[in-house]
């Protein structure tokens, strides 16, 4: 499993507050403990105000950077905002996000093509969110069209499917899961992501839809999550399913990440 860290982001009350305060030693002791905790990249979001996001955005990466070795996963709904914090990153990490939406993918692959920074793209497009698998992945054939064009290797390519909340879904998670499953016969080397939380909005006990999702949508093939690393019940289910999933040779991932402390019994 690839784990974005998603602890640094403004929308997160605590870290907004921090981020409002400038407060440096909380920032920092998210990046580490996301980082002892297994994450990948770490994902930094300002989620501030436009004017004054791109200079959040590198007070933020200057602070990681300083904790961190992990690689810094930009993120904006601002694909420009995004572009620009790629220049305070001294190697090259996640870029989050791009869509079919206008001229989102072009103005974002022109710059990244050919480097060796890694890309989330969502499924969306000028015409919205795609509300049949169908429809999801036509909006994913064009994707790669555009990745074929600018010699955007799938391997470096992050594919979220758009996790919705299943308390507004008429059939659970089959349609996102058919979605994964077909992306992933299609590209095997692809990464398929996405928020975790996504699906458990404006339902009770929260863990347990996330970490019931998250054994199914790995089960159809989702190799990249965006979640909190600090949860060891979840980092717990997702090393379990690894092994469960043969993944895992005797096991031997889970036995260490139990003796490294990133979950408990």
């Amino acid at each position: 499993m690839i784990i974005i860290g998603e602890k640094i982001n403004g929308a997160i009350p605590s870290t907004g507050k921090a981020i409002a305060e400038k407060d440096v030693e909380f920032i920092r002791n998210l990046a580490i403990k996301q980082t002892e905790a297994g994450a990948d990249f770490i994902d930094v979001c300002a989620s501030v105000d436009d004017d004054i996001e791109l200079a959040t955005m590198k007070w933020l990466i200057d602070i990681v950077q300083e904790a961190t070795e992990v690689p810094i996963a930009v993120d904006s709904p601002n694909i420009y905002t995004c572009l620009e914090s790629m220049k305070f990153c001294n190697k090259p990490g996640l870029f989050n996000s791009v869509s079919m939406e206008g001229k989102k993918i072009d103005e974002a692959f022109k710059v990244i093509a050919d480097t060796k920074w890694e890309c989330v793209a969502l499924l969306n497009s000028d015409k919205g969110i795609p509300k049949t698998a169908k429809d999801r992945l036509e909006v994913f054939a064009d994707l790669m069209n555009k990745c074929k064009e600018y010699n955007i290797d799938p391997s470096r390519m992050h594919i979220d499917p758009l996790i919705e909340m299943l308390c507004t879904s008429e059939d659970g998670i089959n349609m996102v899961t058919e979605v994964i499953r077909e992306i992933k016969r299609s590209y095997p080397t692809i990464h398929v992501t996405g928020a975790v939380s996504n699906i458990s909005f404006n339902l009770p006990a929260r863990r347990i839809a996330n970490q019931a999702f998250a054994v199914l949508a790995m089960n159809a093939g989702m190799d990249s999550f965006i979640l909190d690393p600090l949860n060891k019940d979840m980092m717990g289910m997702l090393f379990a399913t690894e092994a469960m999933s043969g993944e895992d040779e005797f096991c031997m991932e889970y036995i260490g990440a139990f003796r490294e402390g990133k979950f408990v019994k």
